[in-house]
């Protein structure tokens, strides 16, 4: 099978495999794309927590963008865990140079366990500087708290969340809202002019290791192939489901998800 398209992962390292740059691979392999990396930091974690976070100089994250793209172009460009302000810089700097708009940001600030990948000065970096140049932000609960400085408690929070993050500059927003205690999984789509509520039943289980990484490159993946946005989000939330839905019970933490299911596309999407 023959790639549909090529995309640039900008994001961290997880050893145990299951979120970062990892996971960013087995999703766009697994959804038929082609992946191309770069390495912002190497972590040494497992599903029970991160011991260490190792960043890749500035330097070197930019000679590894633009050495690549310089070969194979992109048609879309994944960004995640951004370490320090000065990696963030260099991502800019990059993305100056290459003229792509399909750019998401997932912005990985908390890992799974609770431990912080990402220091005060990249934040506030991220909401002024970065974020604006992004097409679609796709935090969770507690990033989108971080970023908007809001508490959010329910649905209505994460739509207000979300109209403080369009005002940063960003087009659209997908707040993810798996940390809220429902039984039912709603997700905020959010743009100047519209509104889209997705709503799933909530699995039961522990094993979420890498939803928020898998989630943000099904979108990259989907929107990669000429899918529009809102069409390319309710196909990523639903790839993650049916992710999650076979539990691999790997380690003796949060597990991993199967990045090799599969599901079926309504033709209403194609």
């Amino acid at each position: 099978m023959k790639p549909k398209s090529k995309i640039l992962v900008i994001a961290g390292s997880d050893s145990s495999g299951g979120a970062g740059i990892q996971a960013d691979i087995k999703t766009i392999t697994s959804l038929g794309s082609y992946a191309m990396t770069a390495i912002t930091a190497i972590t040494a974690q497992n599903t029970t927590g991160v011991i260490s976070v190792f960043p890749i100089p500035p330097h070197e994250l930019k000679k590894q963008i633009l050495f690549t793209c310089k070969d194979i172009k992109p048609d879309a460009i994944k960004i995640g865990m951004l370490h320090s302000k000065s990696s963030i810089m260099a991502v800019i700097e990059s993305l100056k140079k290459i003229s792509n708009k399909k750019i998401i940001l997932d912005p990985v600030m908390i890992a799974k366990g609770g431990a912080k990948l990402i220091n005060n000065a990249a934040i506030d970096f991220i909401k002024h500087d970065l974020i604006k140049k992004t097409y679609l932000i796709t935090p969770n609960i507690p990033e989108a708290e971080v970023l908007s400085e809001l508490k959010i408690k329910n649905t209505k929070d994460m739509i207000e969340a979300g109209k403080i993050l369009l005002n940063f500059g960003v087009k659209n927003v997908l707040i993810k809202g798996g940390h809220l205690e429902s039984k039912i999984l709603t997700d905020i789509y959010l743009t100047n002019s519209e509104l889209t509520i997705f709503k799933n039943k909530k699995i039961n289980t522990k094993n979420t290791h890498g939803t928020g990484c898998t989630l943000s490159s099904a979108i990259t993946t989907f929107l990669s192939c000429g899918k529009p946005l809102k069409k390319s989000c309710e196909l990523g939330i639903k790839y993650v489901n049916q992710s999650i839905k076979s539990n691999l019970n790997y380690g003796k933490g949060h597990g991993p998800l199967n990045h090799l299911t599969s599901f079926k596309v309504n033709k209403k999407f194609l």
